[in-house]
């Protein structure tokens, strides 16, 4: 394969890209066009790699082309936060598309294992799904998106009418419209008439957040498995609409690179994913090598990036019976850069992309035959691993039937089977019950998939990811879960459920005189309560358990009084059954204080609370991926207004208007002493703080909150003279990249109100570790000693790990840090930790002045 890629250099290339104006000749082959086929230029007024082309310029271009040929049928497939459209592009024959259902259901019936072995794949079109620019500030793609999609409606060559009698392309000409909007402003607002390229110019340097992102600031390309945003949705409903035989997802890299495309690291390959897909992908690399070699661009792949986790778009389709492939091209950021490469142009990179796109399609169609068989078998294999497994099952459950509702979703999206429990099943000190639990059997043709949701593999052939290790999604939903190894007997299987049908009840709330409970037990219950407070009510919390009506109510549980609020039984009444239709949780009415054990309602251990007011400190020096997962958390599912401030302007802010100020992973280079102090005083007075990871160095450092890091040193073979061919792989091996781990839980704590289990899943995707507090009462999670459950951690430091603080308190004056050692709100789809974050946010308040680490 290295043989095969020989690398060319001719530096004289990247500068014809800008020291005149781009032609089409340029970009494309230099063949008979149609002529009353638009050329991007025509449209735009400029050619693409004069400018940057904005979202709203795009989708214009693509309706006018769409409208102009045969060729191609244009739809909106969803709309991002921002309301802009996700458009889909069918590319193929006018012959094709006049029987594109016909042709989309037969190629279906290749991932069906009995209706396969049917099907003659020789004349069978193969589909490939094109994808450009998921991170907004990677523009090469979809700009180059404009030209492949002429060229594939234009050009008159017999080869490409040939092409599109044989493939179907799904085209995606932006993956990531907010982002791309965002950075396209900002590469051509700082552009001048005479092109600048030193690198230290505004031109090349975004202001945070930067344009990489979507709306609430998520790598949308960590996305393709958990699916919880609407960008996400719609590429996966578009995905498993077809299922297609390749994938293509064009990026860029750092500005001093040149070329990648895959295959990745070898060693570093999910082993879910068959070794037929990696002989596959060298082949289609042949032809990337071949257009490269051509225009005379350097290149390489093997190395760096690899196809471990199966978020990303080059990996998804691999565990799919599908061929995912990346492509990287090094960033000009604006028009022009200077680069270890010589000047590096924009149209340079884009004429990089053009190129593979189209190497892509050649090789795809030369394939075909290749790609279809594999597609096929894939799943047949996999159905036949799938009834040979003595797991059987997994069994999944619990009593949060919003997160399970949740988890359900993803199962749906990836065209998961789920089927209801009918007998109750237990497991150790864990106990499924049919109305609480789901069947997900593994003898079906997504086995594969339903592998990589549940693997817990802690060994692995590597010890350098490219993204996390592990991510295993019932430890991350919080749920309870088991195989059926020894124990399965088909008839526990019932019928097939939906998402849709583990909707909560819109409960029913009778009227009460006197007071009305919640339980703190649901997903959404955060949601409630705000929505309560908001609306002017007065609140309590209960801060140890009670039973009343022979029904036990947890710490956590909601009182709402009839008497002394603002408005009358009956407002209180329509504000409560309002609550709890949007939220789907029940409330319950009493008539009276009385309990027959534990606290009465009128006891000093209902707490009152107040409506909190939050603010998410952000900007320069703080990872714009955590506080959008706090946004997006706070926003979207709690309904809560929260305002972002910017770390560079600290100073001037009225810190008074907010009780609770959340402080995300990042360097805070940004805050200094004053800063500091100003800090200080606001939580002198009342304030509290939540922060994780590298925000908690911050605060020890300026002495705000009283941690005792635990010093890693370094492992003893690590003391020891090394071979400098191993420096990479040694200090990479000590990264802990993302992982998952257990710890233990202090369930009479304000910050673990609502959960039900002493011991929980984390995820932790970081060095940082904690000593536990001196005060007995100020750490309220702790790793346990063993604690590694999925993923990949180096020996050294789990030693290290194990029996560190998860959670402390620290006091302040007045006021308080709450200091988790992790994020609670990773990448949107940690369910299970969610409720820390809300519980310190509405319950941080409650916590005794004598239980702080000071």
């Amino acid at each position: 394969m290295k043989r095969l890629l020989l690398l060319v250099f001719v530096g004289i290339l990247a500068k014809a890209g800008w020291s005149q104006k781009p032609t089409l000749t340029y970009y494309l082959p230099d063949e008979a066009y149609d002529k009353t086929i638009p050329t991007p230029e025509e449209v735009l007024g400029y050619m693409p790699g004069e400018w940057h082309v904005t979202h709203d310029q795009l989708v214009h271009y693509m309706q006018t082309l769409a409208a102009a040929s045969d060729r191609i049928s244009i739809e909106v497939t969803g709309r991002t936060y921002e309301h802009r459209p996700l458009l889909l592009l069918t590319i193929t024959s006018p012959g094709n598309h006049r029987q594109l259902e016909a042709l989309r259901r037969e190629h279906l019936a290749l991932t069906d294992p009995e209706m396969a072995s049917r099907l003659v794949t020789d004349k069978m079109p193969v589909v490939v799904y094109q994808g450009f620019s998921i991170h907004g500030n990677e523009p090469s793609g979809a700009n180059a998106s404009l030209l492949v999609a002429y060229y594939l409606a234009a050009s008159k060559s017999r080869a490409v009418e040939k092409l599109l009698d044989e493939t179907i392309i799904l085209f995606d000409p932006c993956f990531n419209p907010d982002g791309l909007q965002r950075f396209s402003t900002w590469a051509n607002m700082h552009k001048s008439q005479t092109l600048v390229s030193d690198p230290q110019s505004r031109e090349f340097n975004e202001v945070w957040p930067r344009g990489r992102t979507n709306h609430y600031w998520f790598d949308l390309n960590r996305d393709w498995l958990p699916v919880q945003l609407p960008e996400s949705r719609a590429r996966i409903r578009t995905f498993h609409r077809w299922k297609p035989n390749v994938l293509t997802d064009h990026h860029e890299m750092g500005s001093d690179a040149t070329f990648f495309f895959q295959p990745g690291v070898p060693q570093r390959t999910n082993p879910l994913t068959p070794r037929r897909n990696q002989e596959l992908t060298a082949a289609i690399a042949r032809y990337h090598a071949e257009a490269l070699n051509e225009i005379g661009s350097l290149y390489y792949s093997e190395e760096n990036y690899d196809d471990f986790y199966y978020g990303k778009g080059s990996t998804y389709p691999d565990i799919n019976g599908g061929i995912g492939i990346l492509f990287e091209q090094a960033s000009s950021r604006g028009h022009l850069r200077e680069t270890d490469n010589g000047l590096l142009s924009f149209p340079f990179t884009i004429r990089n992309q053009v190129r593979t796109a189209l190497s892509t399609l050649k090789a795809a169609h030369e394939l075909r035959k290749e790609l279809l068989d594999y597609q096929r078998d894939f799943f047949a294999e996999a159905a036949r691993e799938g009834a040979a497994d003595p797991r059987k099952a997994f069994v999944v459950g619990s009593t949060d039937r919003s997160r399970l509702k949740a988890f359900c979703e993803v199962l749906d999206r990836h065209q998961i089977e789920a089927y209801r429990l009918k007998r109750p099943v237990a497991n150790g000190n864990r106990s499924f019950l049919p109305e609480h639990s789901l069947v997900i059997p593994l003898a079906q043709k997504q086995y594969r998939l339903i592998q990589a949701l549940f693997d817990t593999s802690t060994e692995f052939a590597d010890s350098i990811f490219y993204d996390i290790s592990a991510w295993t999604f019932p430890y991350a939903f919080g749920l309870d879960w088991t195989d059926m190894e020894g124990r399965w007997d088909a008839s526990l299987q019932g019928e097939r459920i939906t998402a849709d049908q583990l909707a909560p009840p819109v409960p029913d709330v009778p009227a009460s005189p006197y007071a009305y409970l919640m339980p703190w037990t649901d997903y959404y219950s955060p949601a409630a309560l705000w929505a309560l407070l908001d609306e002017g009510l007065r609140v309590k919390v209960a801060t140890e358990p009670f039973t009343m009506d022979g029904k036990r109510w947890a710490a956590g549980t909601l009182l709402v009084p009839v008497a002394n609020q603002d408005v009358d039984a009956g407002k209180v009444q329509e504000i409560v059954r309002q609550v709890a239709q949007q939220t789907r949780i029940p409330f319950e009415g009493v008539g009276t204080s009385h309990t027959e054990v534990g606290i009465d309602l009128g006891s000093r251990n209902f707490a009152a609370l107040e409506k909190p007011r939050v603010a998410i400190l952000g900007g320069d020096g703080a990872v714009s991926y955590e506080v959008g997962e706090v946004w997006h958390l706070l926003d979207t599912r709690y309904h809560m207004p929260v305002s972002i401030l910017d770390a560079t302007a600290f100073g001037r802010y009225d810190l008074s208007r907010y009780d609770v100020l959340v402080m995300p992973h990042g360097s805070w280079f940004t805050l200094d002493e004053r800063a500091a102090r100003k800090l200080k005083e606001w939580l002198d007075e009342g304030g509290i703080v939540i922060a994780w990871k590298g925000a908690l160095r911050w605060l020890d450092r300026h002495e705000l909150a009283d941690l005792n890091f635990v010093d890693l040193d370094k492992p003893e073979y690590l003391k020891k003279r090394r071979p400098y061919g191993k420096l990479a792989a040694d200090n990479g091996g000590q990264v802990i990249g993302g992982a998952i781990f257990e710890v233990e839980a202090d369930l009479t704590h304000p910050l673990l109100f609502g959960y039900d289990h002493t011991r929980m899943p984390v995820f932790r995707n970081h060095n940082y570790m904690l000593h536990v507090a001196d005060n007995p009462w100020a750490t309220p999670l702790v790793y346990t000693e063993s604690p590694l459950l999925a993923g990949y951690i180096s020996d050294y430091n789990l030693k290290h790990l194990g029996g560190t603080a998860a959670a402390i308190v620290c006091g302040q004056g007045r006021g308080k840090v709450i200091a988790f050692a992790d994020n609670p709100c990773f990448r949107a789809f940690w369910y299970g930790t969610n409720k820390l974050l809300a519980n310190a946010i509405f319950f941080g308040q409650l916590i005794s002045s004598r239980a702080v680490e000071r």
